[in-house]
């Protein structure tokens, strides 16, 4: 087939664009999610939030703290995954089928399937609260929705799951011996991992390297060189606290037989600012966690205890939220502020070709150069 120099040269711009799309962030796709936390003043509309996640982020997948109907209705048609959360305070009265059904009826029917929602979570960190009836009830809460959604022909399109603090664990070092705390493992977590592997979801955790490190461990949890840690019992050096907590959590699911139901990291993240006494609060550190946190969940290099694998993972938070309370860092894990600027340099934003370009891998630009030489080639003796 005979090109002329300008269809040839087209094809090549056009090979080029499609290598630099597929391999500057590979495995990036359908990996990455933020939480989209609303307690802020001067946010930006949700139809301006979603447009902008699409055009300018690589930002895949939003998790919701509620199911605000303005949220999903800017989110439709955006292909962006959408989960949506049952509030704790809510959650008792799903133990009924018929309420169940109706929290489906009002909170997702209207919005899917023109918006994507994935998952349902039940509560945040439940377990944490310390509340019985909470507890209690986080399961019949999780196995009503699915039934209602199984009778709403949306079982295979909606998950449900619910989120855990790393405080379900106890001996968490090594990473090996890790099991889930007495009480919690048979009552709760047994069964909950049994709904889970039944109907296919994931099971859903918030580590944070962050509120686990001092000055000594900084490099660890920030994924810097360091001289690593040994687990004595596998003979495995964790590099980095991520790893080594999410391993934490794989070993106390194998104890309950449960190493085939995957994990999902529903919140992470690391504040730009903070109070005096807090080690690594600032921009930098901040830029150096979500960074490495990124390029390694979508590494495929994996953990330890879970090599070759990726982790689909939610980066705490979208924006600074000012209007929460706490400490200092509470109000300020975003990784835009609400005018939607960068509150630091993050690996979020979208990089043009010509940009990407220079910070292509040897390996891509090899990929890139060969198509580049072949279209030239086929130009040249004008048949393939």
């Amino acid at each position: 087939m005979h090109h002329s120099p300008s269809t040839s040269h087209l094809v090549m711009l056009i090979s080029f664009f499609l290598a630099s799309k597929l391999l500057l962030f590979p495995g990036v796709e359908g990996t990455i999610g933020v939480n989209y936390g609303i307690v802020a003043s001067n946010l930006p509309p949700p139809a301006q939030v979603a447009h902008f996640l699409v055009e300018s982020t690589i930002i895949s997948r939003v998790r919701l703290f509620d199911a605000d109907s303005n949220i999903l209705k800017a989110f439709a048609h955006t292909g962006i995954a959408v989960s949506v959360t049952v509030p704790n305070d809510e959650i008792p009265r799903l133990t009924k089928l018929n309420f169940a059904q109706q929290w489906v009826e009002n909170n997702i029917q209207p919005y899917t399937p023109n918006t994507n929602i994935v998952r349902i979570l039940v509560g945040n960190e439940v377990l944490s609260t310390a509340n019985k009836l909470l507890i209690g009830s986080v399961v019949p809460a999780m196995q009503n929705l699915h039934s209602a959604l199984f009778e709403a022909s949306l079982d295979r399109r909606i998950q449900v799951s619910t989120p855990h603090s790393l405080g379900i664990i106890s001996n968490s070092s090594p990473p090996s011996t890790a099991m889930f705390r007495q009480g919690y493992d048979t009552y709760v977590l047994k069964p909950l991992l049994s709904f889970l592997r039944a109907t296919n979801s994931p099971f859903m955790v918030n580590p944070y390297p962050f509120f686990g490190c001092s000055l000594d461990t900084l490099d660890f949890a920030l994924f810097r060189p360091n001289a690593g840690v040994l687990d004595e019992n596998t003979g495995h050096v964790y590099t980095n606290m991520f790893d080594a907590q999410l391993d934490s959590v794989f070993s106390a699911m194998k104890f309950l037989g449960f190493d085939d139901v995957e994990i999902v990291i529903a919140e992470t993240g690391w504040p730009s600012m903070g109070d005096s006494t807090q080690v690594g609060v600032d921009a930098k550190s901040a830029a150096e966690y979500n960074g490495n946190l990124i390029r390694h969940v979508i590494s495929g290099a994996g953990t330890p205890l879970m090599p070759n694998r990726t982790f689909e993972t939610y980066i705490f938070a979208l924006f600074n939220e000012d209007l929460k309370e706490g400490p200092t860092c509470e109000r300020n894990f975003g990784l835009f502020h609400t005018n939607m600027t960068p509150v630091y340099d993050n690996r979020i934003l979208q990089r043009t070709t010509a940009a990407a370009a220079a910070n292509f891998h040897p390996v891509t630009c090899l990929l890139v150069i060969t198509i580049g030489f072949l279209v030239l080639a086929i130009n040249h003796h004008g048949e393939i």
